[in-house]
């Protein structure tokens, strides 16, 4: 007989984690690559609107459900002009990207993302650039952005046909500013006072924003840790989030370990949340410092830094990931780990959107469709609303070099405004499935369904030719006696459980 785990989780629904902030459902539009041109925004396409939107797009971007898109970067911000960004397309200006390699043609500007945004229902989320340019630039960009009228920016703003404020309440201060790769890298002390003399400046304007700092680029940065402490020392009263970066992938070929990349995501949340409370109880400081997990994703880094294109062409195929059913499980197992942080980890960013490592893609003047790792957000962004609870779980493991013993199971539970609960369940094992019985404690079980993402091909992607190749399906296997729930997991699987 094959052999088959055996696991068990339970929960209660009185005993609550954190209620699931908006915003961790976010996502993130850059300059870069085909996220933009050919991407969200294709003039002449079939489906493109009078903007140059593509509403084969827009559609798409509706269903996956983020809330919060961060734009315009991205390492793209570094050397960002955002003035080349607004006004009459005709006169906006052509421009060297330093950090892609490419010519920017601004066609698509701060105007044309409000129109996304409001066409998607998302909140935007701008980035300054703490790079090449500092305070004044970010407080002429907010100027034009959210002041109403009656001054020169706020009327060029009006007189580019954008009468109302854009509202701009979430604000990116730079991006990844440690980074040897970025234009303007700054030490440490230079970054934290810039972004709390920045954030100072900005707040004379409008209270209210909510202000990121930038963290570590990942956990990997040998500065992780001293940055952060660094950093906030100069900024702790001024910003609301410090930001955390992380890609996974496979490149050595440990499957193992990267199967369970979240075990790295949870000891980068645990040490950020460390640093951030150890500076704010030497300050004497009852504020506490959340997490703006603004880039995450599987990113398989070493293909990229193997390919090519020519200098500064315009919008060339960059970061094109094409996401296998391995994938989307991994990519699963981090949104439950964002999930599980809710209580600290109160924003976060897929990055990105379309094509550049993104959830859909497209061609140009053609379709769009959805890869693997659309289903998982999609479905944590539809019935992961509520209140993240309590779970305790009991699990067999697996053996992994990164990260010694792991379970097979990952997961969490989330309680609904309507009374029903849904747990999200990975089944990490890439060999073995697993029976999962579920204790619901007090809550009343009504109907239960579970929809599973998996294949026999660990392999298989959605393509342009097979675009429906991996998708979600019914579990059959459900079944609910004196108040358990049970349901057979597959090896390698990603599983919606819906208890109503």
């Amino acid at each position: 007989m094959a052999q088959h785990h055996q696991a068990r989780i339970e929960f209660d629904p009185r005993f609550t984690v954190a209620e699931v902030p908006d915003r961790l459902f976010g996502s993130f539009v850059e300059h870069l690559g085909r996220c933009v041109y050919t991407g969200i925004y294709e003039p002449g396409h079939p489906t493109a609107d009078a903007d140059g939107l593509r509403q084969d797009v827009l559609e798409l971007v509706r269903e996956l459900g983020p809330t919060m898109i961060r734009y315009p970067g991205g390492n793209f911000v570094s050397g960002f002009r955002w003035e080349d960004s607004v006004g009459p397309k005709e006169e906006r200006p052509r421009r060297l990207d330093l950090a892609w390699g490419v010519t920017e043609t601004n066609q698509f500007g701060l105007s044309e993302f409000m129109k996304f945004c409001r066409a998607t229902g998302v909140e935007p989320n701008m980035a300054v650039n703490l790079g090449t340019r500092g305070i004044e630039a970010a407080l002429d960009l907010m100027e034009y952005a959210n002041h109403p009228s009656g001054t020169a920016l706020s009327d060029l703003r009006r007189s580019h046909g954008d009468e109302d404020p854009y509202g701009i309440k979430l604000w990116c201060l730079g991006n990844e500013m440690d980074g040897p790769w970025q234009v303007g890298q700054r030490t440490a002390t230079e970054y934290g006072r810039i972004a709390d003399q920045t954030a100072r400046a900005m707040r004379m304007i409008d209270s209210s924003l909510d202000l990121v700092a930038c963290g570590s680029s990942s956990r990997g940065m040998p500065t992780f840790g001293e940055w952060e402490a660094e950093v906030l020392s100069n900024c702790y009263d001024s910003v609301d989030f410090i930001s955390a970066h992380a890609y996974y992938h496979p490149g050595d070929g440990d499957i193992p370990s990267f199967m369970a990349s979240a075990q790295d995501m949870e000891l980068f949340i645990d040490g950020v949340i460390a640093t951030a409370d150890a500076v704010g109880a030497k300050l004497k400081s009852d504020k506490k410092i959340n997490i703006s997990f603004d880039e995450w994703n599987v990113w398989y880094q070493l293909e990229w830094e193997k390919s090519e294109h020519a200098k500064w062409v315009e919008a060339p195929r960059q970061l094109e990931d094409h996401y296998s059913a391995m994938d989307a499980v991994v990519f699963g197992s981090l949104l439950i780990t964002l999930l599980r942080r809710a209580d600290r980890v109160t924003a976060a960013c897929l990055a990105q959107l379309v094509n550049v490592i993104g959830p859909i893609m497209t061609e140009p003047d053609g379709p769009a469709w959805r890869q693997t790792t659309f289903f998982p957000f999609a479905e944590a962004s539809k019935f992961g609303r509520g209140k993240v609870l309590r779970v305790n779980a009991d699990s067999p493991g697996f053996a992994t070099d990164k990260y010694g013993e792991v379970s097979s199971l990952h997961s969490v539970a989330v309680a609904n405004e309507d009374g029903s609960v849904t747990v999200f369940a990975v089944n990490r094992d890439l060999n073995t499935p697993m029976t999962l019985e579920v204790d619901a404690g007090l809550a009343s079980i009504g109907s239960v369904t579970c929809s599973t993402l998996t294949d026999e091909d660990p392999n298989a992607k959605n393509t342009l030719e097979n675009q429906t190749r991996v998708t979600p399906v019914e579990n059959q296997t459900v079944a609910v006696e004196g108040g358990k729930i049970t349901v057979e997991l597959p090896a390698m699987s990603w599983n919606t459980i819906r208890i109503a």
